[in-house]
């Protein structure tokens, strides 16, 4: 006969604890081998989302590298091209318009007749004047020939002294009016003479204001000449950006339509301030060179002073966001590191800016190269980028 079961026994309590317990391991177990996994398999496709990334191949004119540089301290300034000698031939008496031959883009000489007014008119009027001068010079004869007769006549005491002043009286008349008379001829002379337009600088033909046969007014516009060998640009700086401008300092303009940057000095600074705005203008004379033309806008940094600091390329700056940032190449990847900007100025002829928070030596892109993603995969001079390396 079995013996009755005793609730007291511990032995399956202990038999129920060490199965909860096994379980319980075999569930860590089981957690820890799938997040390994799971750690594999993210590192895997980690991996192949690498190889399969783009990579971009730049060469030594995309990137410039962050060093300390001595730069031309400067203001920037901007204006538009125009010529220091040019002239409006305008009309100096009224009529028909005669033999304009000139167009636009024509080169003329000084002195160079330009188109005539009809002159007809004017040759009349001078054979008019030169008539009345001739018949004022008759005068003139006559009065002296009667004061002569009369200043005998007084001196044999035959007509008293005050027919002799009357007598000089009307020659000094006379002589006024043949004065008058010449004076009058000269000035339709002169007026016949202004009928022949001549150029009065040499250069090239900007504008044609007027057609021929067409009757035009006094001081009617017929042509606009430039002379396009001594250019100058007038830029408009603030009262406290022209303090720090002298005469003879040196800029590098950036012209449209020019492929190179043009050297340009400051010629003469306005010494008053204009009205309104109370911008100083300053005259920077322009180094002639073909295809410069009157008009053309022009921007560029003045040089005004010389400062030493690290400094990157201008266009590497990118404003992208809402701090600037360079994209800086680190171990065949894209980084961008975020930098505060100081005095901006020229170095070897290109604008550089001074910058916090590159290292000196660091490898910068340059603008031309656009924006790139950060991470981006990048090839140095045929090396093989990182994702590339085991």
């Amino acid at each position: 006969m079995n013996a009755p079961f005793d609730a007291a026994d511990p032995a399956p309590s202990r038999r129920a604890l060490k199965i909860a317990l096994a379980l319980l391991a075999l569930a860590v177990i089981a957690l820890l081998g799938w997040r390994a996994y799971s750690a594999r398999e993210a590192a895997r496709q980690a991996q192949a989302a690498a190889a399969r990334a783009p990579v971009i191949d730049l060469t030594a004119a995309d990137l410039a590298t962050a060093q300390v540089r001595e730069l031309g301290a400067g203001l920037p300034i901007t204006g538009a091209l125009k010529a220091v000698d040019s002239a409006l031939v305008k009309a100096r008496v009224p009529g028909e318009l005669q033999g304009l031959a000139l167009r636009e883009g024509d080169t003329v000489q000084a002195g160079q007749v330009i188109a005539r007014i009809e002159p007809t008119e004017y040759a009349d009027r001078l054979r008019q004047a030169q008539l009345q001068a001739d018949a004022a010079k008759a005068q003139v004869d006559i009065a002296r020939r009667q004061y002569d007769n009369n200043a005998a006549l007084v001196d044999q005491g035959f007509i008293s002294k005050t027919a002799l002043d009357n007598s000089l009286a009307s020659l000094n008349t006379a002589e006024a009016n043949y004065r008058a008379a010449l004076a009058g001829a000269e000035v339709v002379r002169k007026s016949l003479a202004d009928t022949v337009l001549r150029a009065p600088i040499g250069g090239q033909v900007s504008q044609r204001l007027a057609q021929t046969g067409e009757r035009v007014a006094q001081d009617a516009r017929i042509v606009e000449i430039v002379d396009l060998s001594r250019l100058e640009l007038e830029a408009a700086l603030s009262p406290a950006d022209s303090v720090a401008v002298r005469a003879g300092q040196q800029a590098l303009l950036t012209i449209e339509g020019v492929a190179q940057p043009v050297a340009a000095t400051v010629a003469r600074i306005n010494p008053s301030a204009q009205a309104g705005s109370r911008s100083v203008l300053v005259y920077l004379s322009v180094a002639a060179q073909p295809g410069l033309r009157q008009g053309l806008f022009a921007r560029g940094q003045l040089a005004t002073g010389q400062e030493v600091a690290l400094a990157v390329p201008l266009s590497a700056v990118r404003t992208d966001k809402p701090l600037p940032y360079v994209q800086v190449a680190e171990d065949g990847r894209i980084v961008h590191r975020a930098v505060q900007m100081g005095a901006r100025g020229l170095a070897d002829g290109e604008p550089w800016v001074a910058v916090q928070g590159v290292a000196d030596g660091a490898r910068v892109l340059r603008g031309s190269t656009g924006a790139l993603r950060e991470g981006t995969l990048v090839r140095l001079a045929g090396t093989a980028p990182a994702a590339d390396a085991p």
